[in-house]
Formats: structure tokens, C-alpha cells, sequence
């Protein structure tokens, strides 16, 4: 009798567990916090992580620039609010009130800033609604750089990378102990990928954050190298409306424009990536770049150079790695895939397999509400 009744028991309390998880889920309200930057530059992201919680019936406010094409994002069932309203000088106070009272409408339960740019503001908003909240860093950190935290109620600090926590913890060792990793999920292509077509041109496919037509020199450079030594492949350049006429100035000058053309960043990123057999990044990076993982996911080759968050250019297992400085260093490396195409679809699978165990869409949505949740208390 006492066992029957003990099981019942045992059962009772799991019930109630599950119970109180459940009522805690249907608790949560989130409101997401972004720059325009970081709305374009990690849209993918952005995209599954709204997919991602639509999928768990979480209620989502998306809180983005004027400048953001909200149409153009993948937002849901989110609902959008543009901050600032109004974008004239000694408006801020208007401004700020007006969204409190949007947020009050909405009842959050936590804040996510998703970059560093909006951190400040996330964190005056935590202070008037009395919240937690969690703050994504996607860069290295300077140590006498500006870097607005709560000690009181910023919960965790979410990083895409090893590197960028190590960083943090020697930059802000008083907030170590509230780093988080959650690597950024992505969906590994199947099939297609790394010189698929043995009869098709080879495609390389390059673009940097930065925007800078500097970091394109050495590189274009060693494109002229290839083409006059005969091999034969056309580049893609993702460009950014800050340096496209400096990139063409140059490219005319090396006289590459039959063979090197540009496109817009706000082109779909994964069909461009798609095309390409080689993936270039062309100088290091100080803050994680979405599209050399995507390119990694589609099964592009990765050329790079180490230095800044560089987590996913480990040297002739998952990418090859040449000086940025060094213009024969760069044709050198590219030569080894364009004439050893076995081994480059040898790196992109050891990359492929490493993003199926590291970087699912899945682990990254799991991670990130157990980190909600743990938040809210």
C-alpha cells in the first residue's frame, strides 16, 4: 500500500512539475532590442530566432531603427516598434516616453539587446520597467572602450564565439561568471557545394563587414596574379554602400571588371553564398561574421587569415589560411584549392560536420529560452 501510494506521489509532483514549466513558458514575453546594423547584418539570425520562438507561441516586440525595412525581415508574428518616432534633435525625451508606453502595452517579462550599439538604451528600459535582461556581444572588446552593463540586472551576457568570451572575461573579469556561449544556428546544406560542377567556372564569393575598399587590395591583387598565371573563375564581391565606388575605382584600375562584379549587401544572402566554390575573407575580423558561417553551411571552401573572432578558420581541417598582408601568400593559398579540389571538398566537409554537431538553429533556440527563463527567476 505504501508503495502505491508513494508512486502516486512521485507522480503528482512530476505533474506539478511540468505544470509550473509550462505556466512559466506561457510567462515569458520578450522584447528584442536591435540596430539597424545588426538587423541587416544578421538578419539570418534574426530570422531563426523569431522563427524559433513563433514555434514556442512566445509573444515577441522587435524594437528597430526607422531606417530598418521591418517588410523586407522575417518578423512574424512579432510586433514591430520603431524607435526612435521621431528623428529630430531634443526629441529623446518624447521619444523615450513614447516607447515606454508602447512596452507597458506589450507587459515584457525580460529584454534581449541583440549588439552592443543598443545596450545603453536596453538598459535605461530595464531600469524603468524593473526587468532583467540579457545582453548579446558579437565583437571583441577594447579595454578602455564604453561598456554599459548592469551588475544588477543584466542576467547574462550571450556570445557567438570562444574567442569573444575569452576577451570579455579578461577585458570585464567582473562579469566572467555571466558569459554565456550560444553558438548561431544554421541549416548545413545536403548537397551542391564545392566545385559540384566540375564543367561550370569556378565561383569565389567575398564581402567584408567593415566596408573598407583597403582590405580589398592585396586580395584583388592576387586575382590579377591568377588570371595572368591562367587559371579561370569569376569573383563575387557582397558590397556595402560605403565603399562600392572605391571598389569599382579599383577594380578598374586592375583592369578586373570582366572578371570581379558586385553586388548589394541587401541581395539575399544564401543565394549569393550559394553560388560560390570558395569563400575569401579577406582581412581579420573583430566581430563574428555571419556570412563566413553561412558560406561554411553552404559548402563554400574558406580562405581566411587569422586574427580578430576567427573560431571557424581552423588551418587545413576547415579552412586554409594565408597572410592578409602578403599578396603571394593569398595567391598561393587560393591555387591550393583551385588545383587540389579534393582537398578542398575535404575542409568543407570536416566544416560541414562540425556546424551539424555545433551550430544547430535548434540547440542555439533551446539554449537561448533556458537562458530566458533562468533570467526571469
Amino acid at each position: 500500500m505504501y508503495d502505491i501510494r508513494n508512486k502516486g506521489g512521485h507522480v503528482n509532483q512530476e505533474q506539478e512539475r511540468v505544470t509550473l514549466e509550462n505556466a512559466k513558458k506561457k510567462s515569458l514575453r520578450l522584447v528584442l532590442i536591435a540596430s539597424e546594423h545588426t538587423c541587416w547584418e544578421y538578419s539570418i539570425f534574426l530570422e531563426h530566432l523569431l522563427v524559433g520562438l513563433a514555434d514556442q507561441s512566445i509573444p515577441v516586440a522587435l524594437i528597430c531603427s526607422p531606417g530598418v525595412d521591418a517588410d523586407s525581415l522575417f518578423t512574424g508574428t512579432a510586433e514591430v516598434i520603431t524607435y526612435p518616432v521621431f528623428e529630430l534633435p531634443l526629441m529623446e525625451r518624447l521619444n523615450r516616453r513614447l516607447l515606454l508606453e508602447r512596452l507597458g502595452k506589450f507587459k515584457p517579462t525580460i529584454l534581449h539587446c541583440l549588439c552592443e550599439g543598443k545596450a545603453a538604451l536596453t538598459r535605461q528600459l530595464a531600469r524603468r520597467l524593473d526587468l532583467p535582461y540579457v545582453l548579446t556581444v558579437n565583437s571583441l572588446q577594447k579595454r578602455m572602450a564604453t561598456f554599459s552593463v548592469s551588475s544588477k540586472r543584466c542576467a547574462r551576457i550571450v556570445v557567438p564565439a570562444k574567442s569573444i568570451a575569452a576577451n570579455i572575461a579578461r577585458v570585464h573579469p567582473q562579469f566572467a561568471d555571466r558569459i554565456a556561449l550560444i553558438h548561431v544556428g544554421t541549416f548545413v546544406a545536403q548537397d551542391g557545394g564545392c566545385f559540384s560542377e566540375p564543367s561550370q567556372l569556378a565561383t569565389m564569393v567575398t564581402a567584408h563587414p567593415a566596408g573598407n575598399a583597403d582590405d580589398f587590395e592585396n586580395l584583388f591583387g592576387a586575382i590579377k596574379h591568377l588570371l595572368i598565371d591562367g587559371y579561370e573563375f569569376m569573383m563575387v564581391v557582397i558590397g556595402s554602400k560605403w565603399a562600392e565606388r572605391q571598389l569599382w575605382r579599383l577594380l578598374a584600375a586592375l583592369g578586373l571588371l570582366e572578371t570581379v562584379t558586385i553586388v548589394p549587401r541587401l541581395t539575399p544572402w544564401r543565394s549569393v553564398l550559394a553560388a560560390g566554390d570558395i569563400f575569401v575573407r579577406p582581412q581579420p575580423n573583430s566581430a563574428f561574421d555571419p556570412l563566413l558561417l553561412e558560406a561554411m553551411s553552404l559548402g563554400a571552401a574558406v580562405a581566411g587569415c587569422k586574427g580578430g573572432v576567427d573560431d571557424l578558420i581552423v588551418e587545413d581541417k576547415m579552412a586554409v589560411v594565408f597572410d592578409p598582408n602578403d599578396e603571394l601568400s593569398i595567391v598561393r593559398t587560393l591555387q591550393r584549392l583551385l588545383d587540389r579540389r579534393e582537398f578542398a571538398r575535404q575542409i568543407v566537409s570536416a566544416a560541414q560536420q562540425y556546424l551539424r554537431e555545433k551550430h544547430t538553429v535548434s540547440e542555439m533556440i533551446s539554449t537561448t529560452l533556458r537562458i530566458y527563463h533562468e533570467a526571469q527567476g
